[in-house]
């Protein structure tokens, strides 16, 4: 009998697999089928999987509604490749996306979540025109979990420093980290690198450390603390 970190890897990998192949998460039934599980059993996993901040449920109802990079319903940010599309909570989710979908893809977000779109280009992982744009984190991830949601709307692409700083004075939001999004690219590339793979498993947070810190995330900012436990 399999074990618990064994289950939860394999319906992970059923969840993103059914994403990037068919373009939608498989619902509870179909990964029961898949998993050779009944629909109970897969639900108890899935609480399992959110405790584990593996997956985003609905809260009234036993339902994947974020498996990080996807969001399972729209977002501002849409992944767009040449047979299917996906859309991603967050600019770092979104390139997240394009680094499990490969080949090229075209991001569609808004500058500043307000009225300016804008088109990422990326081939293969990396970004395939760099215009100066920005990604500003404004709350540090060693507290992410405290409202996920909160903090994925907040990572958001800017034209300029400068304009972060008016945009948080505009809208009451703490200013917090500001990052090329290059760096992002990289950081996606590396941090949801894994993610469709059979045998996934959440980082540890010594490990998220290492990937800040190799992504050359190495403020005060980017500290996650105890190093204790899965991230």
């Amino acid at each position: 009998m399999p074990d618990l970190e064994s289950e939860l890897s394999h319906l992970h990998y059923e969840m993103i697999k059914g994403l990037i192949e068919e373009g939608v998460c498989p619902g509870n039934a179909v990964l029961a089928e898949r998993m050779g599980v009944s629909r109970a059993h897969v639900e108890t996993l899935l609480h399992a999987l959110s405790e584990a901040h593996g997956v985003v449920l609905h809260p009234h109802v036993c339902e994947p509604w974020i498996v990080h990079p996807f969001s399972l319903t729209p977002t501002i940010n849409w992944i767009a490749a040449s047979n299917s599309g996906w859309w991603a909570p967050c600019v770092w989710c979104a390139l997240g996306v394009a680094t499990l979908a490969r080949g090229e893809i075209s991001i569609h977000t808004r500058l500043e979540a307000e009225t300016e779109p804008l088109v990422i280009r990326v081939k293969d992982a990396r970004l395939a025109v760099d215009d100066g744009i920005w990604v500003h984190f404004a709350i540090p991830p060693a507290r992410a979990w405290a409202n996920v949601h909160q903090h994925c709307a907040l990572v958001l692409p800017f034209r300029s420093r400068d304009r972060v700083a008016r945009w948080c004075g505009r809208h009451g939001v703490e200013q917090g980290e500001i990052v090329p999004l290059r760096q992002v690219a990289d950081l996606a590339r590396v941090w949801y690198g894994r993610h469709a793979d059979r045998d996934w498993r959440k980082w540890t947070v010594l490990e998220a450390q290492e990937i800040f810190d190799h992504a050359g995330l190495r403020s005060a900012f980017w500290d996650l603390g105890s190093k204790a436990g899965r991230f």
